[in-house]
């Protein structure tokens, strides 16, 4: 049973055109055939090993749904996640520093749905605490002394990322100091340095014997860092989505390059074993896979990435490296349209709203939708749930009298589509013009 708060939330999201950040379980259509691989890829990953997976589709196949439904069950098990867009400006891959901080800012858990690094790492000294005055050797009101062992302990978790970063452990080191003095300013900037932020004051960095900013590699140790942290603190892993992987494909030359390589290089480090409890998903179109912009610049990672497609797509191994979503039919998109009318009806006392937009309704506007996108089923499910919960059903729960077989006329215009909606609605405009040009009767 979806809560009120979360059938809202859904429901707003999808008036705006977006992807729903929770409850997706409610509207998924198609995704069976994963289920039963990835739960099993997250209890290997909670169990202490890493894990990388790419989800390929089209242009609304629904990848950022996935990558989100996902989550959900990450969260489920406990996970920590974190869901990073990558682009040219803000967050370019080869820059893995950049990718840290974004992961940082986005990190969340079942309990923090946003900005959850500082509840992990405050749940974490805790349960250092606890762990020292359980061995029976300190005085739980002897502070300095708790706090002697309790730093003692901290070194022996993080292990080897206190000898390859040990800036690492200087910093929680002066965090927990600062939180004990009352200077949360203090705190508050050096988590944020722990976090990658820029732009730290000298003074606060001082305070922990740091200096500059956490840099390319630095990033990848810090990285072990917290999931250590993690896992100490009772989340059994991370699962880190980087969405929209090939926006890389548009970027220079020498940028590509360097992305595609920091890719390879999280392959190999997840492969390794120097993230355990690491689950990396990226989320790319078939062109970014195949095409010569994309992976297959650069070999060692399309071999990695290697996956034979030319099979039916109903015998697809879900447990392969890369999988691909089959994206929408008018069958899948009349099912979520059918779901996303009975959330919209729960909880309202409204058993006209399901006369009104009935089954065959529902059926008739996604058939609508997707002629107006150029028949591409594929690319209709965004604006065809955005025009059914906006233009349809927000106006018969709101209007007694209106009907939308006969007040309402689908209208869909080029500032609302993406530039993949407005280029398929315009290949659909030139084929209707040529046939209209087609003479009914025989040529003279």
């Amino acid at each position: 049973m979806i809560s009120h708060q979360r059938r809202t939330d859904i429901i707003d999201a999808l008036r705006r055109g977006t992807v729903p950040q929770y409850g997706l379980d409610a509207l998924a259509v198609g995704l069976a055939p994963f289920e039963t691989a990835f739960d099993a890829e997250l209890e290997r990953v909670a169990c202490g090993r890493g894990q990388f997976k790419a989800v390929r589709g089209e242009y609304g196949s629904g990848k950022t749904f996935v990558a989100r439904w996902l989550r959900e069950r990450a969260h489920r098990l406990g996970f920590a996640c974190a869901e990073v867009q990558i682009s040219e400006t803000e967050t370019p891959l080869h820059r893995l520093e950049t990718v840290y901080r974004r992961l940082m800012e986005r990190l969340t858990t079942a309990d923090s749905p946003s900005g959850a690094f500082r509840n992990v790492v405050d749940a974490w000294f805790f349960a250092l605490e606890e762990d020292v005055i359980a061995q029976g050797e300190v005085d739980p009101n002897d502070l300095p002394a708790l706090m002697q062992a309790t730093d003692v302990l901290m070194e022996k978790r993080l292990g080897a990322v206190v000898r390859a970063a040990p800036a690492f452990a200087l910093t929680l080191r002066a965090y927990r100091r600062a939180l004990l003095e009352g200077r949360d300013d203090f705190a508050d900037g050096l988590l944020a340095w722990m976090a990658g932020q820029p732009n730290i004051a000298a003074k606060i960095k001082r305070s922990a014997n740091i200096k500059g900013d956490i840099d390319h590699f630095g990033a990848l140790s810090f990285l072990q860092g917290v999931l250590t942290i993690l896992k100490d603190s009772g989340h059994p892993g991370l699962l880190l989505v980087l969405d929209e992987v090939e926006t890389l494909q548009r970027m220079r030359g020498d940028v590509r390059d360097k992305s595609l390589n920091a890719l390879r290089q999280l392959m190999d480090e997840i492969d390794s074993g120097r993230f355990p409890g690491l689950y990396l998903v990226i989320t790319g179109t078939p062109p970014f896979f195949e095409g010569p912009m994309g992976v297959q610049r650069l070999p060692p990672l399309a071999q990695r990435l290697a996956v034979d497609f030319a099979t039916d797509a109903r015998f697809d191994n879900p447990r392969a490296v890369q999988i691909r979503l089959k994206g929408f039919d008018v069958e899948a998109l009349c099912e979520v349209g059918r779901k996303v009318r009975d959330l919209y009806a729960e909880g309202r006392a409204s058993a006209r709203l399901l006369q009104v937009v009935d089954d065959a309704y529902v059926a008739t506007l996604a058939q609508a939708v997707t002629g107006a996108l150029g028949g591409k089923v594929g690319i209709a499910p965004r604006v065809f749930l955005k025009k059914l919960v906006g233009e349809v059903l927000d106006r018969v729960d709101q209007y007694a009298g209106f009907d939308p077989r006969r007040h309402y006329a689908l209208t869909v215009g080029d500032q609302e589509l993406t530039a993949v909606e407005r280029a398929a609605r315009s290949a659909r405009c030139v084929d209707d013009i040529e046939l209209d040009l087609i003479p009914s009767g025989p040529l003279s």
